[in-house]
């Protein structure tokens, strides 16, 4: 399994407002692309920075993805009034384990 983490920086006062956009429109996007496995957003509510890693069933479902990832992530960044350009790493996931799905 491959991860692409992508690292947006936001105002702080816009955080909800970024947990809804992921929510409604980048999972229904991500969910539509072959090869998807699962996302996981992490925020931090005092400096509005957040991360989102999405999960590919392969190192090639994640090259595959790239050019959608990028328009998705570009309207993403553009609607929260990103103040940086997104930055984006690339991971081999080496443990994952989850008990129970959460929804939050």
């Amino acid at each position: 399994m491959y991860a692409r983490v992508t690292t947006i920086q936001g105002p702080a006062d816009q955080v909800d407002e970024g947990i809804e956009r992921i929510r409604d429109t980048t999972l229904p996007a991500v969910k539509q692309i072959e090869g998807f496995k699962g996302i996981v957003s992490f925020i931090d509510r005092q400096t509005g920075k957040g991360l989102t890693a999405t999960l590919w069933e392969s190192e090639e479902a994640l090259r595959a993805s790239e050019e959608e990832a990028t328009r998705i992530r570009k309207e993403a960044a553009d609607t929260l009034g990103a103040t940086s350009e997104p930055m984006v790493e690339r991971y081999e996931v080496a443990i994952y384990e989850v008990e129970a799905p959460i929804t939050v």
